[in-house]
């Protein structure tokens, strides 16, 4: 008996140091696929003049309103009229029209009629600054500072910088006598800081290119940015160059409850906003579930393939443990956010006096949709898990989940060259906008829509958009531009 459990442990010994064996050869081979992606051509660039553009719009607070009676239209006229002063040739070239209030369509004809025209995404309008906070700006918000490393203000990463990138590349590929294929659109709506604004600048501008029977060949919008990865021992000296592929609803819904109300002195054993308490747990505790998508796994086994050996025996064997890393990106919002429409209840409100019962109580819960799940579904979810049925399930603004754009297009495919020909150390990857953008409202006339910013900036300062202290550091201007010239000339041939 005893021999024959030795024999059983030898076997057992013996296949698992197979196994290892086997396992420590698929991490050695774990590794970014060789492939030849050639080398930029140059690209000049006016980095100061750039830089001075950049602050300059920076300085013109066009602010956007959900209602538009608080906007100030006047700034945007300035802006449009600084757009005109700082690009002359572009504005000579191409034509321009103002679409509803202040968006602007840009058209630069090309050589060839009979194929689809690319178009380039920026909003003009950025977020106000929060109240109180002006003397917490190191440098004025509006004020485009140059310090020598950063350019400060709104907007400078959300995204003056974008526009204005796109207008020096087209200004500069203009001065040097190129002349694209295909048409070239540059679209920049007025209001994309509005989240679900419905009949918005983006929405009027494509419903004006389709009503001509424009369809375009390929969009890209503001979205993923080159973001430096440097974890001991993990990962070393890697950047993250997230495209983004698809983004995700947007919905906010009322609910409410109705109750008696009356003096606080007699409350029952529950008041409208107690019962409240019991709807809002019922929305917490049932998750919408939650799935790895394929951007997903892609994103983990590129990021995987180029960590550290160590680290590979672990990461070559992603696909076995799918069941493993769901479990633990639920327990980490950012992560659960990629995998799952996400619930967020955010407002409260029911009497208007402390000493008086609620005659009704309301919660405002902010879904953040995933591809694939519809307005009705997230209504319907609500229904299903609250177990209170007297509840009021109000819409108060929505927009769709965008589809999945391909990555086997050939602009993604493109833009992947031009980012790995800047750096072997980029991780390119496709993923998923986790907030809104403009790009969402050409899906009518476009399949490939793609989210990408060539701007190198770090968590740190990702951190500050929309935020106090929004700056980008002036390093990263030049490249931006580069890159815009390089896609303009690569995307708008045949």
């Amino acid at each position: 008996m005893m021999k024959k459990n030795k024999v059983i442990l030898g076997a057992v010994g013996g296949t698992l140091g197979a196994a290892t064996a086997v396992n420590a050869v698929r991490a050695l081979k774990f590794k970014p696929e060789a492939r030849d992606y050639g080398t930029l051509t140059p690209e000049a660039v006016n980095a100061e003049r750039a830089m001075a553009h950049l602050s300059q719009a920076i300085s013109i607070p066009t602010v956007s309103y959900p209602n538009k009676a608080d906007v100030d239209y006047t700034q945007f006229e300035k802006f449009h009229a600084f757009l005109e002063e700082a690009y002359p040739l572009l504005h000579k070239t191409l034509t321009r029209e103002i679409v509803n209030e202040a968006s602007l369509l840009y058209r630069w004809k090309g050589t060839r009629d009979d194929l689809d025209p690319i178009a380039m995404l920026a909003h003009q309008d950025v977020v106000p600054i929060s109240e109180g906070t002006w003397d917490d700006w190191t440098h004025p918000p509006f004020s485009g500072y140059n310090d020598g490393e950063f350019i400060w203000g709104r907007g400078a990463l959300d995204i003056k910088n974008h526009l204005t990138g796109v207008m020096e590349a087209v200004e500069t590929l203009l001065e040097e006598g190129f002349q694209p294929e295909r048409d070239v659109y540059l679209l920049f709506g007025q209001d994309e800081e509005v989240v679900a604004s419905g009949e918005g600048g983006a929405k009027s501008i494509m419903e004006t290119l389709k009503s001509r029977g424009v369809h375009l060949d390929s969009v890209i919008d503001e979205g993923g940015a080159i973001l430096p990865v440097n974890v001991k021992g993990v990962i070393n000296n890697k950047s993250l160059v997230g495209i983004g592929i698809a983004e995700k609803g947007y919905a906010d819904f009322e609910i409410s409850l109705r109750s008696k109300g009356g003096h606080s002195s007699q409350p029952p054993k529950h008041s409208a906003l107690g019962e409240l308490a019991n709807v809002i747990r019922d929305l917490e505790n049932h998750q919408f579930q939650s799935e790895l998508k394929p951007f997903v796994t892609s994103l983990f086994e590129n990021i995987g393939r180029n960590c550290t050996y160590p680290v590979r025996l672990v990461t070559c064997n992603l696909p076995y443990l799918k069941p493993v890393l769901k479990t633990v990106m639920k327990q980490i919002p950012p992560a659960a956010s990629l995998i799952r429409t996400t619930t967020g209840v955010t407002m409260a409100e029911g009497s208007p006096a402390a000493n008086v019962l609620p005659q009704k109580a309301s919660v405002t819960v902010n879904f953040r949709m995933m591809p694939g799940t519809t307005i009705a579904d997230v209504e319907n979810h609500i229904h299903k898990v609250v177990r209170n049925k007297n509840i009021e399930v109000n819409i108060l603004k929505a927009k769709e989940a965008s589809k999945f754009s391909p990555t086997d297009s050939r602009t993604f495919k493109i833009i992947e060259e031009l980012c790995m020909q800047e750096s072997a150390d980029n991780i390119v990857a496709p993923y998923l906008v986790m907030g809104g953008t403009d790009a969402c409202y050409y899906e009518p006339i476009c399949e490939n829509i793609y989210r990408y910013s060539p701007y190198r900036a770090s968590v740190e300062l990702l951190l500050c958009t929309h935020a106090t202290n929004e700056r980008i550091p002036v390093e990263a201007i030049e490249p931006g531009v580069a890159f815009f010239k390089r896609y303009i000339r690569r995307v708008s041939a045949e």
